[in-house]
Formats: structure tokens, sequence, C-alpha cells
């Protein structure tokens, strides 16, 4: 699952026109199920690619919005993030922001595993941090 990044006016109401404006495209955020062992578990990835946008909260933003979507929607009970180890930004965003914790290191791969089990707690603050969001159906016109 993949949702695109726009970047965006707060004064401005999104509409499915501004959906195709490539130039708004900042990032993206996605969740894999690639895990046959357990088929609830969502592999997640992030990327703001316009460094204007880098540091100012937007992976944190959308993470939460793709989260709570993957665990109310989709049924998504574990997610794991597989990250550079010199990813310091990202890798912060994932313990300090979301509350993964580190379980594995691959020093071959120079990556850092982080999980994060979901739990009534997790649901809850999902809940609040994206209760500002509402949902656009997108549809081309």
């Amino acid at each position: 699952c993949t949702f695109i990044v726009l970047s965006k006016d707060p004064n401005t109401e999104v509409k499915n026109s501004d959906l195709q404006d490539t130039n708004r495209m900042i990032g993206d955020v996605n969740f894999y199920l690639n895990n046959t062992d357990n088929p609830h578990e969502a592999e997640l990835e992030v990327m703001i690619a316009e460094q204007q946008y880098a540091g100012k909260g937007v992976a944190t933003e959308v993470l939460h919005l793709m989260m709570q979507y993957a665990v109310n929607d989709i049924g998504v009970d574990d997610f794991v993030v597989r990250i550079k180890d010199t990813n310091n930004a990202s890798i912060h965003i994932f313990e300090n922001k979301l509350g993964f914790k580190e379980t594995e290191r691959a020093p071959v791969f120079k990556e850092v595993t982080l999980r994060r089990s979901v739990c009534d707690d997790l649901k809850a603050s999902l809940n609040q941090w994206t209760s500002h969001a509402n949902r656009i159906k997108y549809a081309l016109e």
C-alpha cells in the first residue's frame, strides 16, 4: 500500500484535482505485507524526497496516518522497519516518536531492524494523532 505525500497549504481544502499535481509530490509512505509467517505484519518505509520538508514532522505525520490505516482498515498487528544504520533521523522517528524498539542489527547490510506490536495504547494514540485528518475519496475526473 502506498500513500503519496503532497505538500499542503493548511488554509486550502484539498481537491481530487490536487492529487494529480505532481509538483506537489514531496515523498511517499508505504507498507508491505510480505511476511508469509505473519500475514498481519507490515513492513513500513517512508521517504520525504524534498529537502525543504525534512525535519518538519512530515514523516512522523504520514507514518501516523499510514499506521492508523494499516491497523484499522487492514488488520495489521505488528510493524517492522529496516533502516540503514547511518540514517539517524529515521531511527529517531521510529524509536522516539513511534515507540519502535531495535530488535536486530545486520552489519553486512549496514541495517537496523526495529519493531512495534499493536496494542490498545498504540491504537488509541494512532486515533488521537490522526483525529484531525479527513479522508478524501480519490477518483479520476
